[in-house]
């Protein structure tokens, strides 16, 4: 899977502004609804029900926010770089900036956490996580999000 499957340049917010998790949350569920046509209220509903059974920040500044929709027909991405780092109740306690919103039908099973795993993948490799800190343009970021890893990091 590649994450052009899940992502396009318009799914993909270069500054988004939030001070706390929730709010992030809130923002990146409005931009989904967008996307979705679903609601911005479901979207943000679930992905708090998910955020209570235990953090979704990974480490190293990463959080991969992600949820199930009855609604939602396809697996649906969307990436916001956080303007400042924010708490996030991250595994190693770090603030967050980068997070990568991940939306599947309710029946995806598998292919929901491969493409979580893909997801996780890209955002460990350190050129990756480099060049979207360092780049100020959303296309930049969806061109770093979207390119293929060396083979060291693909397994």
């Amino acid at each position: 899977m590649d994450l052009s499957d899940l992502l396009t340049k318009k799914s993909v917010i270069a500054d988004l502004k939030a001070n706390s998790k929730k709010q992030a949350i809130q923002e990146i569920s409005s931009k989904a609804s967008v996307i979705t046509g679903l609601s911005e209220r479901e979207i943000f509903d679930t992905l708090l029900q998910r955020e209570r059974l235990g953090s979704t920040g990974v480490g190293n500044g990463v959080a991969i926010p992600h949820g199930k929709l009855t609604r939602l027909d396809r697996l649906v991405g969307l990436f916001a770089r956080v303007e400042k780092p924010i708490e996030f109740d991250s595994l190693d306690g770090q603030p967050v900036d980068l997070i990568f919103l991940l939306l599947a039908p309710e029946g995806a099973g598998a292919d929901h956490l491969k493409a979580l795993a893909r997801i996780a993948r890209q955002l460990r490799d350190g050129t990756v996580t480099e060049g979207i800190r360092s780049t100020a343009d959303a296309e930049e970021i969806y061109g770093f999000l979207t390119q293929p890893l060396s083979s060291s990091n693909a397994a």
